[in-house]
């Protein structure tokens, strides 16, 4: 067991900074106030106690539904201090989609975190059993719980101790996935993925990307709680919230998913002022080169990127602060990554070519929950993890993610890559958002489908945007259609969903 100089525990990280800065503000919450690092230690405890009152075990799933509030932070932190493991989803997941968690899961109780979120509130009321009042004293009013109808057996096996939190992968390539998040792997990259963006306890950045997400739990709360920073905490993205937040309290980190600064550009086009902005990143899916130019424009300061995964606790690449990029590369590994292109064995990728990559270091996960078929598939022998993902690198080392292995369309004998036709679109006046998906033919070839969501409805001359694509891609990359869509859909956390635009094309 870790302590204070050497945390193996998530807990391990908030707790050292209530040793050296109890009263700084860790949360700034939506609802007006603040939580002080103290205050979430004592919070956290608490809620391990009530835990342990209502039979919770070292080895128990633990089900966190809820939109971003400080009672997320504090239950996550409460399973680290038990042992448990954390099952967090975002209330705005189905029904269908919230059982079908809970079945393989098989929590010990539901925590519904009701008082911030009404669509959790939904979910207590339809939820499996009763939801009960959770105790004031410890919860706040207004939030519900729920015990298992059959007690399930906790975990004992070799990653039971080590395990902080199981994420349901978003299923944007099939089935989703229980990924068993490690301990060491956050606690790593809190420590490499503050020092790469140089966070100090003066910074506040901004929450809003999902709890329940790697991206935000390990990029924007483990990083922060690192280093004593302060959090804003919003229960969803919103534009016109996020220019107030640059005013006062001052955002100077702005972490988000591409889709989020295609929205706020979208809904106030004007560059703003940010007197505190000092580091805009986006990641958790491809960055489209013009997007990054409107940004960097928009802001004033260089947009960074990088690549992570669910699987990998954390980020693995990012650019440096030193020397901003000007294209849209993933940036250079963090301490601790390795990554080869193409499965362990065999021979290496030439450089600046596409291949598919694999990763090992201290944040790979310690496989898919109840799945070890999968689980064989990603983890390969020398502790290697295929990604599922395809990149280049260049002479200089960096990274650059060119699509998804099950993404990629192969057009008359020729590898099609999904993100660079969506560059493309995506430069055309007035398309807010693209998305490119390959569609079999009688023949056994595959067809290039593209959908993009303008601007404003009708803005787009589709005939105009045909030449423009044909104007600069080989034909063998030029969609066969060009789809308008009111809106792209994506996940809770802003990432595309390409299965439901397979759907409309079949």
């Amino acid at each position: 067991m870790g302590d204070l100089n050497t945390p193996d525990r998530i807990h391990h990280l908030l707790q050292a900074q209530v040793s050296t800065r109890p009263d700084t503000v860790l949360l700034c919450l939506e609802e007006g106030g603040t939580v002080t690092y103290a205050q979430m230690w004592q919070r956290a405890n608490a809620a391990r106690d009530w835990l342990v009152a209502q039979g919770a075990r070292p080895g128990d799933r633990v089900m966190i539904i809820g939109e971003n509030c400080a009672e997320m932070v504090q239950a996550l932190f409460a399973c680290s201090l038990l042992g448990a493991w954390a099952v967090g989803l975002n209330a705005r997941l189905s029904a269908r989609e919230v059982e079908a968690v809970r079945a393989h899961a098989r929590p010990v109780l539901t925590l519904y975190f009701s008082r911030s979120s009404n669509a959790a509130a939904v979910h207590a009321e339809q939820g499996t059993g009763t939801a009960l009042a959770a105790e004031a004293s410890v919860w706040q009013d207004g939030n519900r719980w729920a015990p298992a109808v059959q007690r399930p057996e906790p975990e004992t096996g070799p990653e039971a101790s080590g395990v902080a939190t199981l994420i349901y992968t978003s299923g944007t390539t099939g089935a989703p996935k229980a990924v068993m998040v490690p301990h060491r792997g956050l606690v790593h990259f809190a420590r490499v993925s503050s020092a790469s963006r140089r966070l100090t306890a003066d910074d506040i950045s901004y929450a809003a990307l999902p709890l329940s997400h790697i991206f935000g739990i390990a990029t924007v709360l483990m990083a922060t709680v690192q280093v004593g920073a302060s959090l804003v905490v919003r229960r969803r993205f919103d534009p016109a919230d996020l220019l107030q937040a640059l005013e006062s309290p001052g955002l100077s980190i702005l972490q988000g998913v591409p889709t989020m600064y295609t929205r706020l550009l979208a809904a106030f086009p004007a560059p703003v002022k940010a007197p505190r902005l000092r580091y805009v990143y986006a990641g958790g899916s491809a960055l489209d080169p013009t997007l990054k130019r409107q940004v960097e424009h928009y802001f004033g300061v260089p947009m960074h990127h990088g690549y992570g995964i669910t699987e990998y606790a954390g980020s693995l690449y990012v650019t440096s602060m030193d020397a901003p990029r000007s294209d849209c590369s993933a940036g250079y590994p963090l301490e601790g990554v390795e990554l080869r292109l193409g499965a362990p064995g065999t021979p290496d990728v030439p450089m600046g070519e596409s291949g598919p990559i694999h990763v090992r270091g201290p944040g790979v996960m310690l496989g898919y929950y109840k799945d070890p078929e999968r689980t064989r598939e990603a983890l390969l022998p020398g502790a290697w993890l295929c990604t599922g993902d395809l990149g280049r690198l260049e002479a200089d080392g960096a990274l650059f993610i060119t699509g998804r292995t099950k993404d990629m369309i192969i057009r008359s004998g020729f590898n099609v890559y999904p993100l660079e036709v969506e560059a493309v679109i995506n430069t055309f006046p007035g398309v807010k958002l693209s998305a490119v998906v390959g569609r079999g033919t009688a023949d056994g070839n595959e067809e290039v489908i593209a959908f993009f969501e303008p601007l404003q409805t009708g803005a787009v001359d589709v005939d105009a945007l045909r030449l423009h694509v044909r104007a600069q891609l080989a034909p063998y990359k030029v969609p066969a259609q060009i789809l308008p869509i009111d809106t792209i859909p994506t996940t809770v956390s802003g990432k595309i969903k390409k299965q439901p635009l397979r759907d409309l094309v079949r």
